[in-house]
């Protein structure tokens, strides 16, 4: 027992059969694992239960907005159909571990592969207009060349949409991906690519800078994901979300199954994996004389994951499955938090927002692929694929993230002039929101507002570009009385503001962003009403919907109404061309029906991302170990009466209030700003600044390390290079003195020598004189020699 083998919060048999708890794969009833009143009729796994109110039209499950069912259509849907998973490739395989290329597809790829594909389609249409200036030499007005004049260059126009295609395909590649390893990969490519895009005009400095600030910035993130990474494959061994077949034939379960598997009804359990690590990490402590018990027993806050207070309408409370606080789930809440942070990089989360509002130093269209269909949506995407493996505690942190970007985000916004900054800081707000909901438990909420935000971004940024496009400038306090010149531009950008500000008419019609901020804020009331403590995530939301309307109001007045501000800009002013207009329109169009049904059918994102729900997220409330008094609510009981008509009138009061704010300040002009900036000018010259973000990080971060790069710098001249100089001046001074030495003796002694031999050679010539008859008298002479120093040899031995 000492060494946790028979301890209960390990999962493992205790000999006292009275104490005994069960493992994780026990079908022990007491658990409620098992419960008959959720087995078959259980409506996550495809059927009905009349305790939750399924055939209550008041509670808004039958409606099809709300991703309910349509009784008109025969009644109830159909089971969620199981997602297609397996491998392509194998790229390593160490004993059990394997690593390879494989799909996961289930209705949020779908979702997303159709999402990135239409929007893209549209932006790649929209820039062969918006591009043709790199058609041939470019004229770069903002760059100046050494004689003063505007610099000229080769136009880039192939370059440009091989990045696009392959930020693309990049996008396409990670939605589709089958494990975290190949989400990585298509993660580092998707920032290579933004780098490229955002870089493209090189020659300008600010665009060099705000590629390497997002590259770097987007590091600070990857190196929390990996972290997470490491974690889950070192503890569960495999980084496949859904079952794939191993080496052998068998089936190999993924993360998803092992983190909620099927015998534990889908609730969140800590894996046997991360048992078996947390019992080797105890019994290590407990050899370094550490109270290792104390590290893995649950006696610390045993937590039971269970629903909020049942009402009548619930049918009474459900099932509690026991999930002990142990070093295993501090390990699953630790790769969650790993994994979140990649996300916090590349979806601009506080505090790691600040490479995004100056990736607009891009061409307009690469800010809308940006900030809609790809980077930034992706941490999101990923947020919502690892949603089973995300604790409460996790969740929460996500939350509180997403609600603070969404507020100090819009904040902002109010104060930028630039066009495009105003929409960059938009998107870093509704990212926020998507943060927001799926963190307080709304899964579909968050994820339906990642797709309706990208046809509604997509088309603000776009109209953003065909009146830069036509103005020549970004400043909207020199536009003006552009609606006269641009109607395309200027209605479809209206349709964008109404979209984006959640415009629609409470319990009934809407533009699409009314339909996914409505659920987001029903959940978050939810949310609210579950933990009254957390309550201030729902007046966030609310407040937030407000704000984001407000500003984005502001910006289509000053931008298409009143008088022009700059008759310049105002005759420069024209309408684009068809092939930039025809895209708006198309987007134009999704943003006001993306979030209905189809006609006739019970169709429609909510529903079909319904389908590919994580199994045990929806149905159930858990409460988190760490915080027992965190409880994240089940999505579908946000679609109750109750509920869903308050957030409805609420999201509906703060899109009014917004917009009739922005109406008599820029519209009307009943009201001065001016005379609220003067009034609150501290608070507007800190927002205008960005919250001084960029000042704060560059005297935490990057003043101490150009300081550590210029002492390093300093060593490196002052020390290194005088010791590397030093011995080089070393090693020639003895190669010198080597030389000399080599000159005076060794060249003296070996060329004496020679000269020696040449003259014997000299010598020895006189003799050879060529005749034969000498040569035979000195052979005799020789013989006879011999012949006597022979025999007087032989005689002295004989002697």
């Amino acid at each position: 027992p000492a060494l946790g083998r028979d301890d209960p919060a390990l999962g493992d048999h205790d000999p006292a059969p009275d104490d005994r708890e069960p493992a994780q794969g026990d079908e022990d009833l007491a658990l409620g694992r098992y419960d008959a009143a959720l087995s078959n009729d259980d409506p996550a796994l495809g059927g009905h239960d009349p305790a939750l109110g399924d055939d209550d039209p008041s509670l808004g499950r039958d409606d099809p907005a709300l991703g309910g069912h349509d009784p008109a259509l025969g009644g109830h849907a159909p089971a969620a159909p199981s997602p297609l998973t397996g491998t392509w490739y194998t790229l390593a395989r160490f004993g059990d571990l394997q690593l390879g290329v494989g799909y996961y597809i289930d209705s949020l790829t779908i979702a997303m592969f159709l999402m990135v594909g239409f929007v893209a389609t549209c932006i790649h249409v929209y820039s062969f207009g918006y591009m043709h200036e790199e058609l041939h030499d470019f004229h770069d007005g903002e760059v100046r060349g050494s004689d003063g004049a505007p610099l000229v260059r080769p136009g880039r126009f192939h370059r440009f949409f091989q990045f696009m295609s392959l930020f693309c395909f990049s996008m396409l590649g990670l939605a589709v991906s089958g494990n975290l390893f190949m989400v990585f990969a298509f993660w580092e490519l998707v920032g290579v690519c933004s780098y490229f895009l955002i870089g493209f005009y090189v020659e300008r400095r600010s665009a060099c800078t705000a590629a390497n600030k997002a590259f770097i910035v987007n590091r600070v993130g990857d190196f929390g994901m990996v972290s997470g990474l490491m974690i889950l494959l070192g503890t569960l061994g495999t980084l496949d979300f859904g079952d794939v077949p191993g080496p052998r034939g068998e089936v190999r379960p993924g993360m998803f199954s092992l983190v909620r598997s099927e015998a534990a009804d889908h609730a969140l359990t800590v894996p046997e994996g991360m048992r078996r690590f947390a019992g080797r990490s105890a019994r290590s402590a407990e050899t370094a004389g550490e109270p290792a018990a104390a590290a893995e027993t649950p006696s610390l806050r045993a937590a039971t994951v269970v629903p909020s207070e049942p009402s009548e309408e619930q049918g009474g409370p459900r099932r509690g499955v026991p999930l002990g606080y142990t070093l295993g789930y501090m390990w699953l809440t630790l790769a969650g938090l790993g994994v979140f942070c990649g996300c916090v990089g590349k979806s601009a989360q506080f505090p790691l927002h600040v490479w995004l509002p100056d990736a607009m130093e891009g061409p307009t269209p690469v800010s809308a692929l940006i900030h809609a269909a790809t980077m930034v949506a992706a941490g999101v995407y990923l947020v919502g694929r690892c949603y089973p493996l995300f604790t409460p505690e996790v969740l929460y942190v996500v939350a509180v993230i997403g609600t603070v970007t969404l507020l100090m985000a819009a904040a902002i916004a109010l104060t930028a002039t630039d066009i495009k900054r105003v929409l960059a800081y938009s998107t870093v707000s509704q990212l926020g929101y998507m943060m927001l909901a799926l963190g307080v438990g709304g899964w579909v909420a968050g994820l339906f507002h990642l797709l309706t935000h990208a046809f509604f971004k997509s088309l603000l940024f776009l109209c953003s570009g065909s009146v830069i496009h036509a103005c020549g400038t970004n400043e909207m306090p020199r536009m003006g009385g552009l609606g006269r010149k641009m109607p395309w531009t200027a209605g479809t950008m209206l349709v964008g503001c109404l979209a984006i500000s959640g415009v629609g008419i409470p319990l009934s019609f809407g533009l699409s962003g009314f339909h996914s901020k409505d659920a987001i804020i029903a959940q978050a009331l939810l949310f609210q009403r579950t933990n009254p403590m957390y309550g201030w995530v729902f007046y966030a939301a609310v407040l937030g919907a407000a704000v984001t309307a407000f500003y984005m109001f502001r910006l289509w007045f000053m931008t298409f109404t009143g008088r022009p501000r700059d008759e310049r800009v105002f005759a420069h002013a024209h309408e684009s061309p068809p092939s930039m207009l025809v895209p708006l329109v198309v987007l134009a169009i999704m943003a006001i029906a993306a979030g209905w049904p189809v006609p006739g059918t019970a169709l429609s994102i909510p529903n079909i991302l319904e389908q590919g729900r994580p199994a045990g997220t929806g149905e159930e409330a858990f409460a988190g170990a760490a915080w027992a008094a965190l409880t994240v609510p089940p999505e579908h009981e946000s679609h109750q009466a109750a509920v869903h008509v308050a957030a409805s009138w609420a999201a509906f009061a703060a899109a009014a209030l917004g917009i009739a704010l922005a109406v008599v300040f820029y519209g009307t002009r009943n009201l001065d700003p001016g005379r609220v900036v003067a009034a609150l000018r501290p608070v507007y010259v800190f927002l205008k600044n960005g919250c001084y973000f960029d000042e704060l990080y560059d005297r935490l971060w990057v003043r101490p390390t150009l300081f550590l790069a210029g002492c390093a710098a300093w060593v490196d001249r002052r020390v290194i290079d005088r010791l590397a100089d030093g011995s080089a001046a070393a090693v020639r001074g003895l190669a010198v003195w080597d030389d000399v030495f080599d000159r005076l003796f060794v060249d003296r002694a070996v060329n004496g020598l020679a000269e020696a031999t040449y003259r014997l050679g000299l010598s020895l010539r006189r003799v050879q004189t060529g005749r034969i008859r000498l040569y035979i008298v000195w052979l005799a002479a020789g013989t006879a020699a011999l012949f006597v120093l022979a025999s007087l040899y032989w005689g002295f031995l004989t002697t």
